[in-house]
């Protein structure tokens, strides 16, 4: 009887441990990754001022073909919004909250059942020979110090999926 006491003590000591580190960490995150495509900067934006055309190049529609999706809103730009259902990517909605044609769009990401929305941007910058792209996207998961330990890691987590979603974009452009 003694050892599950101090087993319980023990646990319960870790569990407070955890939630006062989890209160001394940062609760915003920032991913960003870039990439240079060969291709005129209104190809590469044809490919992400179209929520249906995300599906072409983002990797999370890769790992779950059976990803229900759900568009409204405008076809394009501002406005255009859509949502999806998946077993193994989540459930989430995104919508275009500011573009510049050739040059920027800006979105709204949330994933009601985590209780997290972001705040993304792509940018195009035209050059001699192509264009360079960046992805960026940033939030807060607020104040439960659980969740922060998940704003700690999301460039780990996040940043790959990134990479792997503007290197299909890049193969796109450049066909």
């Amino acid at each position: 009887m003694k050892v599950l006491k101090w087993i319980v003590i023990g646990v319960a000591g870790l569990a407070v441990v955890l939630t006062l580190i989890g209160f001394l960490l940062p609760s915003t995150f920032r991913v960003e990754r870039s990439a240079e495509i060969r291709a005129p900067a209104e190809k590469v934006y044809a490919l992400i001022e179209d929520p249906r055309a995300w599906a072409r190049w983002t990797v999370w529609n890769q790992r779950d073909p059976q990803m229900k999706m759900t568009y409204s809103g405008a076809a394009s730009g501002p406005g255009a919004k859509w949502s999806w259902e998946s077993k193994t990517e989540g459930n989430g909605a995104m919508e275009f909250t500011r573009a510049d044609p050739g040059k920027m769009v800006e979105y709204r990401l949330s994933f009601p059942e985590l209780g997290m929305s972001s705040t993304g941007r792509l940018t195009l910058l035209a050059g001699a020979t192509g264009t360079r792209i960046s992805w960026a996207n940033e939030g807060d998961m607020g104040a439960n110090p659980y969740m922060h330990y998940f704003a700690v890691l999301m460039n780990r987590m996040v940043g790959p999926d990134f990479e792997a979603g503007l290197a299909r974009l890049k193969a796109l452009a450049e066909q």
